[in-house]
């Protein structure tokens, strides 16, 4: 019995040590093996034309602003004028009351129908006097006299005719025309009412086409865009697009037309201003405002370059940021991720133009970016063509 006790003792120790020795390959071999390699998406830097945009927010200015004011007194008589309509140049918008400036006008014509009466008189005496005083029968005294009243009568003529004028001329301020073509804002007088130079602006008109985008930037930007136009001396400069307050793309293209000579001193910035056409849409789109534009809008101004310029770029999505800079993963040719510090400038919503780190047809991690470190082996494949866009990358 002790001699079977025995052999089953031994057979089970035997067995417990065979597992133990199995369990301790196993792990050697799970601890042996290698770390799957990550699969990661990846697109070629490649040289293509891109057209590098800058966004600054801006408003709309009217090219002509005029206040219409009284330059007489009187009372209103008519307001030709629907406040908020188009008008067009020499319209009939305000009428004051002319009884007592065409009276003016009247009586100084008859003043200087006078005046020119008593100088055709003084002529006459004049010459007459003149001759006779040649034979000696008048006095030099006399003509000489006859020839001041004479001098005298016309100047009183001329003073005549200046009065007139001026009577005319108030006459026609009781006609308030418009000076140019624009829209028309709210009148602060009605008629009946009395006005004089006194009463402030009668009403306001805006010119509606062309307008102008005033906007300004940072001596910073301004150099680059500098820069850029001397890039794309070639093809024109830059052209002017804009955003609407409701996010829709304004249908015109503008230029810029003036750059300020001065960089404001408390902000750093230099006023830039564009011209874009602002034409009347149709009456099924106007509704109650013919035109888009409206004086004072605040808008977003997007300069674009009007010739694309050749360029290395890559998806905005590759692009990481960390206090250092921003850098993207490549992967080399011993398929391993490697990290690049690079420098760029926008090139598109989807892409980036970068300006140094990088060389043409390397290999830049689009997708799987999450998953890998330095140096980490990575399994590449293209990317998928709807690779996930980033916003661009700020620093931290």
């Amino acid at each position: 019995m002790s001699t079977a006790l025995g052999s089953r003792t031994w057979f089970i120790a035997a067995v417990a040590a065979s597992v133990l020795l199995a369990g301790c390959d196993d792990k050697k071999q799970q601890a042996a093996a290698p770390a799957p390699k990550p699969a990661v998406g990846v697109r070629p830097a490649a040289m293509k034309g891109v057209s590098e945009s800058f966004e600054f927010v801006g408003h709309i200015q009217a090219i002509y602003k005029v206040d219409l004011r009284a330059r007489i007194e009187g009372f209103l008589e008519k307001v030709n004028f629907r406040e908020g309509q188009e008008v067009k140049t020499g319209d009939l918008l305000y009428q004051i009351e002319k009884v007592q400036f065409q009276a003016a006008v009247d009586q100084a014509k008859a003043n200087l129908a006078a005046a020119e009466a008593v100088v055709t008189n003084a002529q006459l005496q004049y010459n007459r006097n003149l001759e006779l005083s040649k034979k000696q029968f008048s006095p030099q005294s006399l003509v000489d006299q006859q020839k001041a009243d004479l001098d005298s009568g016309k100047a009183k003529v001329m003073q005549m005719q200046a009065a007139l004028t001026q009577a005319e001329v108030n006459l026609s301020y009781t006609d308030i025309r418009s000076p140019i073509d624009g829209r028309i804002g709210r009148t602060a007088y009605q008629i009946g009412n009395l006005v004089n130079p006194a009463s402030g602006v009668l009403a306001t008109i805006v010119s509606q086409d062309p307008m102008y985008v005033i906007f300004a930037v940072s001596s910073r930007t301004a150099i680059a865009l500098g820069k850029r136009a001397a890039e794309a001396a070639a093809g024109g400069g830059a052209v002017i697009k804009i955003r609407l307050p409701d996010g829709r793309m304004y249908g015109q293209t503008g230029a810029l037309d003036f750059i300020d000579n001065t960089v404001a001193g408390n902000t750093d910035t230099i006023t830039l201003r564009g011209r874009l056409g602002n034409p009347r849409l149709t009456e099924a789109k106007a509704g109650a405002v013919a035109r888009e534009l409206v004086d004072g809008e605040f808008v977003t101004v997007i300069l674009e370059d009007v010739q694309p310029l050749e360029a290395l770029t890559i998806p905005r999505a590759a692009v990481l940021a960390d206090q250092s800079g921003e850098y993207v993963y490549v992967v080399d040719a011993d398929n391993k991720a490697q990290q690049r510090r690079v420098q760029f400038r926008p090139a598109s919503p989807s892409d980036i133009a970068v300006t140094s780190g990088l060389a043409d047809g390397e290999r830049v991690i689009v997708e799987g970016i999450q998953r890998v470190r330095p140096g980490q082996p990575v399994s590449p494949a293209p990317a998928s063509p709807a690779a996930p866009a980033a916003a661009a990358p700020s620093r931290g």
